[in-house]
């Protein structure tokens, strides 16, 4: 679990103030946040990317999208946010250890991403 970053936050190793917490996943707000709200969501099992994901992953996949909604409700931006997972170095990913990012408080430019 503490081989990166979040698994030695999950463990305690390295002090973070949860901003939401479960049995099977915390928040955090993002150290280089992209916009006024950008907070991680990090299952506690450790899983390197989302392809690495199994079948018995199913369930825990599903529990941090509805996390992930409950979270933008209580910092008040369910009305508008993205939820964005990056798997992989070429997509951006830099912890590998699967983690949904909650990113609003400012408007998204349309595009390609729209829709």
């Amino acid at each position: 679990m503490a081989d990166t970053i979040f698994g030695k936050i999950i463990a305690g190793e390295i002090p973070a103030e949860f901003l939401y917490e479960d049995d099977h996943c915390v928040a955090i707000n993002d150290i280089a946040p992209q916009a006024p709200v950008h907070v991680l969501v990090i299952p506690k099992k450790a899983i390197p990317r989302l392809v690495d994901a199994g079948a018995e992953d199913q369930e825990l996949l599903g529990h941090l999208l509805l996390a992930a909604g409950k979270i933008a409700e209580q910092l008040g931006v369910q009305d508008a946010f993205r939820l964005i997972i990056n798997n992989g170095e070429g997509a951006g990913q830099t912890v590998f250890h699967l983690h949904l990012h909650i990113i609003a408080g400012r408007k998204f430019a349309e595009g390609h991403m729209a829709g």
